[in-house]
C-alpha cells in the first residue's frame, strides 16, 4: 500500500487504541465518535490485509502486525508532533522541499498547484511559521520550513520501515536498504557484507550511495540514508548522530612498481622530497599526513595534485613518481597485481577507526538490523 494513502488522524487513533486498550477511550483522546473510530480502524485494516488487535473481553490487543507496526507509528508521530499536519501537509511540503519549487513538486506527487499551495498555505498559517520564501519561481524553504521538512522525513521512514516489515510477515521481500559509503569503506567492508547479505536475502534491493562524509551526512540526518559507513569523526559534532566502530585502519605509503624509494625503507626525509597527490586541506587524510610530517619535524613535501579520488589517484601513481597515503585495502586489486608497492606503514598515530555511522534515533528493522550484524561479522 502506499503511505499517502493512510490517515494521520486515523492512525493517532490506532496508537491511542494500543495505550489505552479501549476502542471508546482511543476515539475520545482523537476526538472522533465511536463509530467513526470504528470505521477509521477497518479501514486501515483492510488496507493493510491483516488485523492490528485481537478483540477480546479485556478490550483491543494487538497481533503481531500491530507489535510491528504502532511503534513505528509512535516513533513517526514524536516526529510530526503537531495535530494540524495531515498528509496530504506532510506530502506538499515534502514534495516542495524535494524539488524546490511548486511546478517541481506537481511533477513529484500529480497534485496540482493550487492543491499543493493550499497545503503548504494551511499549514504555515495552523504552525503560525513562515515556511517557504518566494525568490521568482523557484521556492526556498525558511529555517523553520527546512527543520519541519527534515521531521516529517523522518516520520516518513519510519511509517514506511513499518509498512515494509509488515510485507515481510506476510511474506514478501520488498525491503529496502540503503547504504552511504564513504572512501575507506568502498573498497571491501561494503562490498563483502553486501555479498554475505545477499546469500540470505536475495529479494532485498541494496543502494549504495557513494560520497565523502561532507556530501553524505546531511541524507543520512534526513533519512534518504539508513546508515554511513566509512571512517569515524572525533568528536562527533552532530548531537543526533551516534557511531559504532568496527575496525581500526591504518595507512601506507603507496607508489608505483619500480618507484625510486621501492626495496628499502625511506624515512620520512626521503618521502618528503618526492611530490605527492592527496586530498584538499580539511580532509581528514589530508590532515593526518600534514601532522605525520610536521611530529616528526620534517617539512611537509609538495602536492602538486589534490583530489580525493581513488580512481585518479591510482592511474596518477602508475604514471609517474608521485606518492600517496591511503589503506592498503582501497588499492588491494593494484597491489596484488604488482602495479602499485607499499613504502612502508604511516606511523601509528595515523590510524583510524571505521566504523557505522547512524541516527541516534534510529530502530533499525530486522532486516536493517541482519546487514548490520554483516557488517560486524566481515570486519572480525
Amino acid at each position: 500500500m502506499r503511505l499517502w494513502d493512510l490517515n494521520l488522524r486515523h492512525l493517532r487513533g490506532v496508537v491511542k487504541i494500543a495505550e489505552l486498550g479501549r476502542m471508546s477511550a482511543a476515539a475520545q483522546a482523537v476526538n472522533l465518535t465511536q463509530p467513526a473510530m470504528t470505521q477509521a480502524l477497518a479501514r486501515i485494516e483492510g488496507v493493510l490485509g491483516t488485523p492490528l488487535f485481537d478483540r477480546c473481553q479485556d478490550g483491543m490487543v494487538l497481533t503481531d502486525a500491530g507489535l510491528l507496526l504502532v511503534p513505528r507509528i509512535r516513533a513517526a508521530l514524536e516526529y510530526i508532533a503537531n495535530p494540524h499536519v495531515t498528509m496530504s501537509r506532510m506530502r506538499a511540503v515534502l514534495a516542495l522541499a524535494d524539488s524546490g519549487s511548486y511546478t517541481g513538486a506537481e511533477v513529484l506527487t500529480g497534485l496540482s498547484v493550487p492543491s499543493l499551495h493550499r497545503a503548504v498555505s494551511d499549514l504555515s498559517l495552523s504552525l503560525r511559521r513562515k515556511l517557504v520564501d518566494r525568490r521568482g519561481r523557484i521556492v526556498v524553504m525558511t529555517e523553520a520550513g527546512a527543520a519541519l521538512a527534515r521531521s516529517f522525513r523522518l516520520a516518513r521512514v519510519e511509517i514506511e520501515a513499518g509498512l515494509a516489515e509488515l510485507d515481510a510477515l506476510k511474506g514478501y521481500e520488498t525491503r529496502r536498504i540503503v547504504v552511504a559509503a564513504m572512501p575507506l569503506s568502498r573498497a571491501k567492508i561494503v562490498p563483502a557484507a553486501v555479498a554475505r547479505f545477499l546469500r540470505r536475502h536475495p529479494q532485498v534491493q541494496i543502494s549504495i550511495v557513494e560520497g565523502s562524509r561532507a556530501e553524505l551526512v546531511e541524507p543520512l540526518r534526513n533519512g534518504a540514508v539508513d546508515l554511513m559507513v566509512g571512517a569515524l569523526r572525533e568528536p562527533l559534532i552532530e548531537p543526533d548522530l551516534v557511531q559504532e566502530p568496527l575496525f581500526h585502519d591504518r595507512p601506507a605509503v603507496i607508489a608505483r612498481k619500480g618507484h625510486p624509494l621501492e626495496g628499502g625503507a625511506p624515512t620520512l626525509e626521503r618521502l618528503a622530497e618526492h611530490p605527492w597527490v592527496i586530498a584538499a586541506p580539511g580532509a581528514p587524510l589530508r590532515e593526518s599526513w600534514r601532522r605525520m610530517f610536521e611530529d616528526a619535524g620534517v617539512a611537509v613535501p609538495p602536492v602538486p595534485i589534490e583530489s580525493g579520488s581513488v580512481m585518479a589517484i591510482r592511474q596518477l601513481l602508475i604514471e609517474s613518481d608521485l606518492l600517496t597515503m591511503l589503506s592498503p585495502d582501497q588499492v588491494a586489486v593494484e597491489l596484488e597485481a604488482g602495479w602499485l608497492v607499499t613504502l612502508g606503514n604511516a606511523p601509528t598515530a595515523q590510524e583510524r577507526t571505521v566504523g557505522v555511522t547512524s541516527r541516534a534515533s534510529w530502530r533499525p528493522t530486522t532486516i536493517q538490523a541482519e546487514f548490520l550484524a554483516d557488517l560486524r561479522a566481515v570486519s572480525g
